[in-house]
């Protein structure tokens, strides 16, 4: 019926088509040069009619995985039958040649063990860890197909990542996870990602650029869970930034923000999107960038970094006591002012620092940058703009996630 409408309004018994030509349809534009067509010319359309204005704000939410997250035996198990049901017969031959541990690796799931039992549980991952040694060098030096090294790349990663050998040269799980990890052979792009620290989730993040006047989505892109979403805020705002020259607006000033309030082009988004690589692109190309820069941290009731007098042109850090210390600096271009030597017989000391060498302030590679953004933040006329402008895009994310089988799942 969708079809039949944006058809241009076709009869109710319009003959249709299998629903299937939609899901092949779907494919082939994927694995086109072109995939975000469609987007692309119904936005120009939107940008012709003037729904697209001069702001963007930018968000990400979670997109769950489809399939179940696995234990480290059961990926390797399932490493390995990738492997082989990706080779031809004659190579699988040669890999179940290699292969020791008595199992044809042909039905799913994990093997027999005895699961109370940690010696026979042991003994276990060391075989499974040696069948897929042998199978990975046996392909050392061969030339294999596409499908064929895709398998050897998931079955390295999946030994790479949980797996160490012991002091016994026994192959042991890894205690702790590994930063990047693969959490299912079945959809090995999925990872485990937070939205807060208490909430979790497996699977990916869809992030969206949006008009935050008319909340026309102009931009989108998907990464794995555990993307940081400052790392796509550049691709988000290509097309927001495509033939625009950098003017000699920046935001580092009050005064300068109104004087091209109205013109510039504007950047909402919240802490994730308030790193220094990420304001830095904004305002290197002309715009505002309306970011929210994290306060320092620091235990309760102790002097957190606002309250040092941090001056870069000098070069110097006053404490709280009044004490100026000269700034070491880092081949990183970011420093250290450590204050040891005054703070022993310091009177404030129970409210600076529990350390015992004494206070030190870091100071960032991009310090000034944050400094002016921090102080920038601090002005009601800035936080009343923002707190106007961004949650819009909460709604627009919404509405795309609020049905139960909806965006939630929407991969593609």
């Amino acid at each position: 019926m969708r079809w039949k409408y944006a058809a241009g309004g076709l009869d109710a018994d319009y003959p249709s088509f299998v629903h299937t030509v939609l899901c092949d349809m779907r494919a082939r534009l994927r694995k086109s040069e072109r995939p975000n067509r469609i987007f692309e010319v119904v936005l120009e359309v939107a940008r012709q009619a003037g729904f697209v204005g001069r702001k963007r704000v930018l968000d990400s939410t979670a997109l769950y995985d489809a399939v179940a997250t696995q234990d480290t035996i059961t990926m390797l198990r399932s490493a390995i039958r990738g492997l082989l049901r990706t080779a031809n017969a004659a190579l699988a031959n040669e890999i179940r040649a290699v292969l020791r541990r008595e199992d044809d690796y042909a039905s799913p799931g994990k093997p027999a063990c005895d699961w109370d039992d940690l010696p026979a549980r042991e003994a276990l991952i060391d075989a499974l860890v040696r069948d897929a040694h042998a199978a990975l060098l046996l392909f050392d030096g061969k030339d294999v197909d596409a499908d064929v090294n895709q398998a050897l790349t998931l079955l390295a990663t999946v030994v790479g990542q949980d797996i160490e050998a012991g002091d016994d040269g026994v192959f042991r799980i890894v205690r702790g996870v590994a930063p990047d990890r693969v959490i299912s052979t079945v959809d090995p792009e999925a990872r485990h990602g937070h939205k807060t620290s208490a909430r979790g989730f497996d699977g990916y993040k869809g992030h969206i650029s949006a008009d935050p006047d008319s909340e026309i989505i102009t931009a989108t892109t998907v990464t794995p869970g555990n993307a940081a979403d400052g790392s796509v805020a550049n691709e988000l705002l290509v097309e927001v930034f495509a033939g625009e020259a950098p003017s000699a607006a920046t935001a580092d000033e009050g005064s300068s923000e109104a004087a091209n309030e109205g013109r510039a082009i504007e950047i909402f988004g919240d802490s994730s999107y308030g790193t220094a690589s990420v304001v830095e692109h904004i305002e290197g190309k002309g715009a505002l960038a309306h970011a929210k820069v994290q306060a320092p941290s620091s235990r309760k009731g102790m002097y957190s970094k606002d309250e040092f007098e941090v001056d870069l042109d000098t070069g110097t850090v006053r404490c709280p006591r009044g004490v100026l210390v000269v700034i070491q600096p880092h081949s990183d271009g970011g420093g250290r002012a450590d204050f040891a030597d005054h703070c022993e017989d310091c009177p404030l000391r129970e409210r600076c620092t529990s350390a015992k060498a004494g206070r030190q302030v870091k100071i960032h590679p991009h310090e000034r940058t944050i400094a002016n953004k921090r102080a920038q933040q601090r002005d009601p006329a800035w936080k009343k703009h923002y707190r106007a402008t961004r949650p819009k895009v909460e709604r627009k994310l919404a509405h795309i996630m609020r049905r139960r089988h909806g965006g939630r799942r929407a991969r593609v």
